[in-house]
């Protein structure tokens, strides 16, 4: 099921950014609430707030090895909430891969001026990705129990636990 939310949110995401590529000339927009709302094309090929300018190849990299592990994490993520974040995340993350693999830059159309500050244009790819970390951070801040591992069966993991305490057994050891 939660794949199927980020294949929906992928699909709604590329469908926005064809609507608008196709619809608006670049470097201009429609005001759709005066002074606060415009829907505007902009290529970006950095990363939020102009970040990494023309890092495209780099960030596809690191876009698509993150996509990966996150496809392994959620079907082992113990929480519900936590596979809903880590969902977001991917939708987010693959909307953008695609943009970057398919374009070079990803497509930005959505352009708010908050009380006379002029925030950078994102996407719905963008948002997914914020929402998802933001209900990411509240999870392990305030719902999350510290002795609950946030993911099953992870052979690695478990491989890394075991060393690390048999470290900590064998320096213990050494210093009595």
């Amino acid at each position: 099921m939660f794949f199927v939310v980020s294949i929906l949110l992928i699909i709604a995401d590329q469908i926005f950014k064809i609507i608008v590529s196709s619809r608006i000339p670049y470097g201009s927009g429609i005001e759709v609430i005066p002074g606060f709302f415009e829907l505007v094309y902009w290529k970006n090929t950095g990363a939020a707030w102009g970040i990494f300018s023309d890092g495209t190849f780099y960030l596809t990299i690191i876009s698509a090895v993150a996509s990966l592990v996150i496809i392994a994490l959620i079907p082992k993520a113990r929480s519900l909430f936590l596979k809903t974040s880590l969902s977001l995340i991917l939708a987010g993350a693959v909307g953008n891969l695609i943009d970057r693999v398919r374009l070079g830059y990803v497509v930005d159309f959505l352009s708010f001026d908050i009380f006379g500050y002029d925030f950078p244009v994102f996407n719905l790819a963008d948002m997914c990705i914020v929402i998802g970390c933001i209900l990411m951070i509240i999870y392990v801040l305030f719902i999350h129990k510290e002795n609950q591992p946030l993911f099953n069966n992870f052979v690695f993991i478990q491989k890394l636990k075991v060393r690390s305490k048999k470290s900590s057994e064998e320096e213990d050891a050494g210093v009595q």
